[in-house]
């Protein structure tokens, strides 16, 4: 179900209404059709710059998932529910007579979630670009030993304080930090079978990658998570050769950090038929 269109500087939002969720989707810019979704704790207002930049040469829509942003909350938020609303906008473009399937780029959470919608709808999607995530890592991101420390991470004060300002606004999250720790751990056992999800997609593919993703410091777990988050890469790529994969030095946040860099990147990636540049 959509709710009503309205337009703000050549800009369209409509609200597509999925499994008691009210979704809003913003749509604006000309060219390729592409997608862009979220991840886990970002809104659409957090991707604005790289919206931007995509929109000089593709006809974006980007949304909020449950709970994020403009999204209505839920008691409860898993991986499936996620894919849900991914799976419900994509539906509803569906109904859009777009010239041609759309560019389906996820971060993070959205990468994941990108790849799983492929998987089970081939055709509704021309080129997947992943910013970040759906990576098939070899251990888990987070194990019994980690979870102090992320607890902690999560229950900040200026963490806290931070998402108290956002409250209310595009960019609120309304996850608690036991939600987001929970997909997390639901993320790992989501990202150990995923290879068998990228076996079953045809359509070209490009990783955008950040080369520190839980930072740069040399202490503590990070130097091996940033080496367990290249060596999935690497295991992929030897899987799936025809993948293109660009490496930016940056952490998780590259997608507000670099965002020049990455609206390139998948500028470059594209033929002048929409398929991927070798």
């Amino acid at each position: 179900m959509v709710g009503m269109t309205t337009k703000t500087n050549a800009m369209r939002h409509f609200t597509v209404h999925h499994d008691g969720v009210t979704i809003p989707v913003s749509r604006g810019g000309r060219g390729r059709p592409l997608v862009l979704c979220p991840g886990l704790s970002s809104t659409q207002a957090d991707l604005h710059e790289l919206t931007e930049l995509l929109r000089c040469d593709h006809d974006v829509m980007t949304f909020d998932l449950r709970g994020h942003g403009l999204a209505s909350a839920v008691d409860r938020y898993s991986f499936e529910a996620f894919l849900g609303d991914l799976g419900a906008v994509m539906a509803e473009l569906g109904r859009l007579a777009l010239p041609s399937p759309p560019v389906l780029v996820g971060y993070s959470l959205g990468a994941d979630l990108a790849v799983h919608y492929a998987s089970e709808c081939p055709d509704a999607v021309a080129e997947l670009v992943l910013i970040d995530g759906a990576n098939p890592v070899p251990e888990p991101f987070i194990i019994e030993a980690d979870l102090p420390e992320f607890r902690a991470m999560f229950e900040d004060p200026a963490t806290r304080r931070e998402l108290e300002r956002a409250k209310g606004t595009p960019r609120q999250v309304l996850l608690t930090a036991q939600d987001i720790l929970d997909l997390n751990l639901e993320i790992d056992v989501v990202r150990s079978t995923i290879l068998d999800r990228y076996r079953k997609i045809d359509c070209p593919i490009s990783m955008i990658m950040s080369t520190s993703m839980a930072g740069d410091s040399g202490e503590g777990r990070a130097p091996w998570r940033n080496q367990n988050w290249r060596a999935g890469i690497e295991r992929l790529v030897r899987e799936q050769p025809h993948i293109c994969t660009s490496w930016l030095d940056a952490d998780h946040r590259l997608v507000f950090t670099h965002a020049p860099e990455i609206a390139q990147i998948i500028r470059s990636t594209q033929g002048p038929a929409g398929q991927a540049a070798s």
